[in-house]
């Protein structure tokens, strides 16, 4: 049996590692009491949405944990779950849930990026949803200050427009990084992988909201862990390769100019602009590469349908491409 949550070979639904990382150690079933959100249970279901992601079309709901089970509730919310998305104009929708813990579970094992504790769950019909613990709660349930990239900006809907989530660069989470953040360096390389990673892995809607920092007991600001990764890619084929801009003037460079997307030479001047050096760049892009045949196992022991695997496989190695061409 494979863990519902890092793959491995467990007796149980979770291995005891995952099982005290999402659920204190409790035993918890990987299959809930209670169907998919549905036309019949849908009122159910939006008293307990929390907002949308992918465009607007993937719904979330709030769980928490009573006893050995995962409840649906409207406040006290311990877990976020998303189901496959009601969409009929995404591509491979069935495999949504599975792209999101596979992508996470690739970020976290093959590369060392700090991640939210995520899994696999199914519905009673087994219908397959993405389920990740909430980090911003203290163990007395009440909640740690947070706030994305776009609050630090104050770009909203009524000052930017409708896009506002993408009318920004990498580089200025870097800059705010710079202001808020105590041990800046550690934090702006970890943006740095991260921006690389969403690159490689084709995921076009890393936006502002998608980055946050988190005020610890110390009262320090860090980085929270990684979320809401995936490959869209899979999903809507014709989007950018990238959701936000690198840094300014970062479409006027050479190989951009010849080619149409970013390259290595790209990353590397991005880096510099973050204040990493050259030389520690290029080895954190040639960690990416030389993890190529870890990526492409995990891609192929997931449990997306087999078209899929090929596809994330195909955006893998592309990107990896042009990373390595110097």
């Amino acid at each position: 049996m494979q863990c519902a949550a890092c793959y491995r070979e467990s007796k149980h639904d979770f291995c005891p590692k995952c099982s005290k990382r999402l659920f204190d150690g409790i035993k918890i079933a990987a299959r809930l009491s209670y169907a998919a959100p549905k036309s019949e249970n849908l009122p159910d279901y939006l008293k307990h949405t929390s907002r949308l992601s992918i465009s607007g079309v993937q719904l979330k709901y709030s769980l928490r944990r009573e006893e050995k089970a995962l409840i649906l509730t409207e406040n006290q919310g311990e877990y976020i779950v998303k189901p496959v998305p009601p969409s009929t104009q995404l591509l491979a929708i069935e495999d949504a849930p599975e792209n999101e813990h596979l992508t996470m579970q690739i970020a976290e094992q093959v590369f060392k990026i700090r991640t939210a504790a995520n899994a696999l769950i199914f519905f009673d019909d087994g219908q397959p949803a993405y389920i990740t613990r909430r980090f911003d709660l203290k163990t007395d349930g009440k909640k740690y200050q947070q706030e994305d990239f776009a609050q630090l900006l104050n770009r909203t809907t009524a000052s930017n427009g409708q896009n506002y989530k993408y009318d920004a660069t990498y580089e200025e989470i870097g800059i705010l990084i710079r202001k808020h953040v105590a041990a800046a360096p550690p934090a702006l390389e970890a943006l740095f992988r991260l921006v690389v990673f969403n690159y490689i892995v084709g995921n076009g809607d890393a936006h502002l909201k998608n980055f946050s920092l988190i005020q610890h007991e110390s009262g320090e600001y860090r980085l929270t862990p990684a979320y809401d990764l995936m490959s869209t890619k899979l999903h809507t084929p014709y989007e950018t390769d990238i959701a936000l801009e690198l840094c300014e003037g970062c479409l006027d460079t050479d190989f951009y100019a010849a080619n149409g997307y970013y390259g290595r030479q790209d990353f590397i001047g991005f880096a510099k602009r973050l204040g990493i050096a050259e030389k520690r760049a290029t080895g954190i892009l040639d960690i990416f590469i030389n993890l190529q045949n870890q990526t492409m196992k995990r891609i192929e022991n997931s449990r997306l349908s087999e078209e899929s695997k090929s596809n994330y496989s195909k955006i893998v190695l592309d990107r990896l491409l042009r990373l390595s061409r110097r």
